[in-house]
């Protein structure tokens, strides 16, 4: 069995809280220098990574800059930060509900990616939260979609961070999920939907294909009125985009989503003002290193239904509105 490379302490600070690219050069090539596969491999081009190059930007494990002449060598690392494009904030904040000396557990507002990823890198809960409270060595426990409000769990070290992990993945975390759709009064609830869901890279939604069943939700209606109801979402796995899928399955798909049942056109811009009515309610564990028992409720409320059906003896904002910054 092959090991895994030692991989070396990153040479490099975080820059407004967003980790270094670590790059491992392939074992196999003809590249004459570090420049050369940089120059092949990074879709800004050549002209971008020379001068990136002429910066200093580009270094080795021991600090060292690469240079246009270092020459290549397999298995080489190299870290430089990425030159994100300039991104339009989230003007909502994010709430701080649970920390101790393991976890942070917040509240993520609709719209703020979880993790820098693709266009969004700066504004997202995980660099914000590092700058924010100056915790530098923060990870996600797992993601939350970013069109989706709610709670995320967050770890403060790094060496702990496999043991909450495995709470997702080995499906030892109660997750409460709810949201508001149409309401059909023919529509059977509560029942269980259990389905197949692949997802294609590079394409934007999942669907539901024929074979083994890979993704199972639970859903339950908690009220109607005018037509809408709310839901109660329960699921068991973590299939991307799962509980939007399975509520469009059902005819009911949820309200302000892109997505599904029609891909909203391209260059829609996005409105703030109705953003996809899916909240991440509640988390439920045990703690893997602690041995505490947890659970953590949102106290967001999801806007197209109204303050005075929630009650407020939770708190959280009455009328479902976001709190810009």
């Amino acid at each position: 069995m092959r090991r895994r490379p030692q991989v070396p302490g990153c040479p490099l600070p975080q820059r407004e809280g967003v980790d270094p690219v670590r790059l491992r050069l392939p074992g196999e090539g003809s590249w004459a220098t570090v420049r050369d596969h940089l120059a092949e491999r990074l879709a800004p081009g050549a002209a971008v990574v020379d001068a990136m190059l002429d910066r200093g930007e580009f270094v080795l494990a021991d600090g060292a800059a690469v240079t246009r002449a270092t020459p290549y060598e397999p298995g080489l690392f190299v870290w430089f930060h990425r030159e994100p494009a300039p991104e339009e904030p989230v003007p909502f904040g994010i709430e701080v509900v649970y920390r101790d000396a393991h976890i942070l557990v917040a509240d993520k507002p609709h719209f703020l990616a979880t993790t820098p990823r693709g266009s969004h890198i700066t504004d997202t809960a995980l660099a914000r939260l590092r700058r924010e409270l100056d915790l530098p060595q923060l990870g996600a426990a797992h993601r939350l979609d970013r069109l989706t409000a709610g709670l995320v769990l967050f770890t403060l070290r790094p060496e702990e961070r496999g043991r909450y992990q495995t709470l997702f993945r080995d499906r030892r975390i109660h997750k409460e999920y709810e949201g508001v759709a149409p309401y059909r009064p023919e529509l059977a609830l509560p029942r269980t939907v259990q389905s197949r869901i692949e997802k294609e890279p590079g394409r934007l939604t999942a669907e539901e294909v024929p074979g083994e069943p890979n993704a199972v939700s639970h859903i339950e209606l908690l009220a109607h009125r005018a037509g809408l109801g709310r839901y109660r979402l329960l699921p068991t796995t973590g299939r991307t985009h799962q509980l939007r899928v399975h509520m469009n399955a059902l005819g009911i798909p949820l309200l302000g989503d892109p997505l599904y049942p029609e891909v909203a056109p391209a260059d829609t811009p996005e409105d703030l003002g109705s953003p996809l009515q899916l909240l991440a309610r509640t988390l439920e564990f045990t703690d893997p290193v602690t041995g505490g028992r947890h659970r953590f409720d949102s106290r967001r409320r999801l806007s197209a239904w109204s303050g005075a059906e929630y009650g407020t003896a939770d708190g959280g904002t009455a009328d479902g509105t976001e709190q810009p910054c």
